[in-house]
């Protein structure tokens, strides 16, 4: 009981010097528990849709995806003759059944043409209206669609692009572009995650889809009274035929669809808690220092307690309840804080065209427990090594304010294990640079760098002397007395400085890192792409889309085009020569131009060979895993065509950047064993104008696809840039990400400063009784934060260049390279850093100015 008063005493005497840690300890809970029902209320939200869009019974063709989805290689959905209704409606324990016809493979626009698909990654979904859509959606307005020339939209899309009944739209299938006005206006009656819905009638939307009428992509079917969906199932089977059609019960399609978004909801989940990590481990430094000054602090008031009889245990508990207490404020207002920011978290998806409703907000009990649990055992865990030291201390040495005997010697054991793990750490990095082989150096690369942050960690108080005085002299000395001042004050503590310095590092070693990975990615594909493209512009889909036959055209008829390539991209089963199966694998058909459009380096023949008839090209690793040469037979079975025993001309190189892996064969040889209506559509195409005529060309490509908004045309210029934006968006959301670390980390600084002037207060105010003036006094107190958020900056952008060059040696493996130095980011963030030291000691340094200074000389 008196050690829980004492700590309560001490806790609550310092709750000022406790905030900080606190709001660490508040920041990393509450980015944990925010992700954790920001993914809960998602998965939420699509487990209701899914429920409730799902008719007891689907069937749909065998060919069809367990998830709806109706992407096909052709452009169009699988679908089934609409006798199959007949035959389910007449199957025992049937209801009701009707017949539906949907795709996703479709652009709709406007009619300025401008796209109305969803920006934030949701499914366009073009459809008939049915009695299952009438379970999750509530016409608003207008009526259904009652003929070709009518079309009714969810209301999201409706309030999103301002549209409003009688405007014109249009929708642009593979089939051909059909227009009709808004007759409608239906409301989602669940959540939407973000797709946009458009209902034709049933004989318009089977034309405008699949090209035809009497067809459908899935039978709805009900249940009668009693019967159970396993039942229904049973006997919808038995009425079709086992194995002709893909029959599912509602909760086997939810399951589906289920597992499929449950994927990127899982990447996502541990993504964001892997940052919320490294904010914790930041964290610990704020703590581990705080407890340490804390300690340091009442060291005169421990020796009372141990010379009155407390013993070593008492002590070391009485700081270790205080860090209970600590991390159970710190916790509990994370968990509000956490929800708080699942709350933005999804307002700011809606934004992104993601809905998301507060109202299916989910909390699970799990949460709270993990925000609490983590919380405390993380700041418990970083207050037992100043515990530890606490209950050390002999009472006599105490007394005289005096440190441990041990310290110099536990100084010289810390440094050893620093440097230990520093060269094992280095020694890894160097594995994992001359690594033969992508998986094995990944392995290396990753020990390396743990080791090494860990070497850097525990090394940091002994690195902190030499480069805190080399930044005295560059920055420091100009100021005179008062930069030496600030420098003794950096030096003052070693380990205080190093773990200060280590927290702002670890966020700013995987900044470095990042920046010099994409860099030279960006760097590596722009000299392949100068290297090895030789057409004028390149055509495709930033969604993935394939280009429709309808673009293909417009594309081919552009005044000023000397040639066209096609390129398309499929699967197929192979059968090698070493009698192995291989299913699903690819296989790219393209145009005999393509071997001029890009060029592929062989190993063995002639890639332009590869585009004879019945002819192919691997890659050399494929040939060497399947004891592949020139001339063998590789027999081809294509999923919508026979089967093609096809000989290879060419081997290619397997590190090329630019189609990494591709397998080749013309757009001829496909032809000849896959039905014309069979055939998959075009990836991109690849355009070349007529000599002189490249500008000319690039505005006209540009206007005969102005009616396929889905489209871009992209010259050299344009496609390296757009691959810099695509990796620049990228890291900016893991910057986004990382932001939390680094704020933690400068309220370490803070924090660090702020306990530091409560222990100079005497000093401080000797100084000023001397002559150092408020003015004077608030310098030295911001100079001494630069030094330490350079400190930690030197360390942390050092540390990642190394990781990242390291990794870019993995990447060369990849064919990528070239290693580049982003240094304008670099020196950027270096700059920056010191600006976050300026900021970090506003506070400290004004407190410091306020001091009485009587008051200051009187402090004991």
């Amino acid at each position: 009981m008196t050690v829980m008063k004492t700590s309560m005493r001490n806790f609550f005497a310092h709750k000022g010097r406790m905030a900080l840690s606190a709001i660490a300890v508040l920041l990393s809970v509450a980015f944990v528990c925010g992700t954790l029902v920001f993914t809960d209320t998602m998965s939420t939200t699509f487990d209701k849709l899914f429920a409730a869009t799902s008719s007891d019974v689907t069937v749909s063709p065998k060919d069809a995806s367990d998830t709806g989805e109706t992407q096909a290689d052709n452009g169009k959905p699988p679908v089934m003759r609409a006798s199959v209704l007949d035959t389910v409606r007449k199957a025992k324990g049937v209801k009701a059944a009707e017949g539906a016809v949907f795709s996703t493979s479709v652009t709709v626009v406007d009619a300025d043409k401008d796209s109305l698909s969803p920006n934030g990654g949701g499914p366009t979904i073009v459809g008939n209206w049915t009695a299952n859509d009438a379970r999750t959606m509530k016409v608003t307005s207008g009526t259904p669609p009652k003929g070709p020339d009518q079309v009714m939209v969810d209301a999201d899309t409706v309030d999103k692009h301002h549209l409003k009944l009688g405007d014109e739209i249009a929708v642009i299938t593979a089939v051909g572009t059909h227009t009709a006005k808004v007759s409608g206006v239906a409301a989602f009656e669940v959540t939407n995650p973000g797709a946009a819905i458009f209902y034709l009638d049933t004989k318009t939307a089977q034309q405008t889809l699949v090209g035809e009428t009497g067809v459908y992509t899935n039978v709805n079917v009900t249940a009668a009274e009693g019967v159970s969906d396993a039942q229904l199932k049973t006997d919808v089977s038995a009425a079709l035929g086992a194995g002709q059609f893909k029959v599912q019960t509602a909760k086997e399609t939810a399951d589906a669809n289920r597992a499929d978004v449950g994927e990127f909801m899982d990447v996502l989940k541990y993504a964001m808690l892997g940052f919320a990590g490294i904010a914790f481990l930041v964290g610990i430094f704020l703590i581990i220092n705080t407890f340490s000054m804390l300690v340091a602090q009442r060291t005169r008031e421990i020796g009372l307690m141990r010379a009155i009889g407390s013993s070593r245990k008492q002590v070391n508990r009485s700081v270790l309840v205080e860090a209970f207490l600590l991390g159970v404020v710190g916790s509990v207002l994370g968990v509000g804080a956490g929800v708080g920011i699942a709350v933005g978290l999804m307002k700011l998806m809606s934004s992104a065209g993601m809905n998301l409703s507060t109202d299916d907000l989910t909390v699970a009990w799990t949460t709270p427990v993990i925000g609490l649990v983590l919380g405390v055992v993380v700041t418990v865990l970083a207050a037992y090594l100043p515990a530890r030291r606490a209950g050390k201390v002999s009472p006599m040495a105490a007394l005289r304010d005096a440190g441990t005997p041990a310290d110099g010697k536990a100084g010289l054991v810390r440094g050893a294990i620093g440097l230990l793990l520093t060269g094992g750490g280095v020694f890894a990095l160097y594995l994992a640079g001359s690594a033969d082989k992508g998986g094995e150096g990944a392995l290396w690369l990753g020990l390396g760098i743990v080791l090494s942050l860990l070497g850097f960690v525990v090394v940091g108080p002994l690195l902190a002397g030499g480069v805190v005085r080399v930044l005295g002299v560059v920055l420091l000395r100009a100021f005179g007395p008062v930069g030496r001042m600030a420098e003794r004050n950096a030096l003052r503590n070693p380990r205080r400085t190093g773990a200060t310095g280590a927290a702002l590092m670890i966020g700013l070693a995987l900044v470095a890192c990042l920046s010099v990975v994409s860099s030279s990615m960006v760097a590596s594909a722009t000299q392949e792409l100068d290297k090895t493209v030789g057409t004028d512009f390149i055509v495709g889909s930033d969604a993935g889309q394939l280009v429709i036959p309808q673009a293909v055209k417009a594309i081919k008829e552009t005044p000023g085009i000397e040639r066209v390539t096609e390129y398309k991209w499929l699967e197929a089963d192979y059968t090698t020569p070493d009698g192995k199966t291989l299913k699903n694998t690819d296989i790219t058909a393209a145009d005999p131009s393509y071997a001029t459009d890009v060029r592929k380096e062989t190993v063995a023949g002639d890639i332009k060979d590869a585009y004879r008839i019945d002819s192919m090209s691997v890659h050399e690793d494929f040939a060497k895993e399947h004891r592949v040469t020139l001339g063998s037979k590789i027999a081809v079975k294509f999923k919508e065509g026979s089967t093609a025993h096809l000989t290879v001309r060419a081997i290619t190189r397997s590190d090329d950047v630019i189609d990494s892996g591709a397998k080749y064969m013309s757009i001829a040889t496909l032809a000849k064993y896959v039905p014309a209506d069979k055939m998959p559509l075009d990836s991109m195409l690849f355009a070349t104008a007529q000599k002189g005529q490249q500008d000319a060309v690039y505005q006209a490509l540009k206007s005969s696809l102005h009616d396929y908004p889905q489209y871009k045309v992209r010259d050299q210029t344009d496609y390296k840039q757009a691959l810099k934006d695509q990796i620049g968006q990228l890291l900016n959301l893991i910057y986004g990400l990382l932001a939390l670390a680094i704020i933690v980390a400068v309220l370490g600084v803070v924090n660090t400063l702020a306990l530091s002037v409560v222990e100079r207060t005497r000093e401080i105010g000797l100084m000023r009784a001397i002559g150092l003036s408020r003015r004077q006094l608030r310098r030295m107190i911001r100079m001494e934060s630069v030094v330490i958020a350079l400190f930690g900056a030197l360390l942390g952008l050092g540390l990642g260049m190394g990781w990242g060059a390291t990794a870019q040696q993995l990447l060369a493996l990849q064919g990528l390279g070239v290693l580049e130095i982003p240094w304008p980011t670099i020196i950027g963030v270096f700059i920056g850093s010191a600006f976050v030291g300026l900021f970090a000691a506003l506070v400290p340094a004004f407190r410091a100015g306020r001091m009485n200074v009587l008051n200051a000389i009187a402090t004991d």
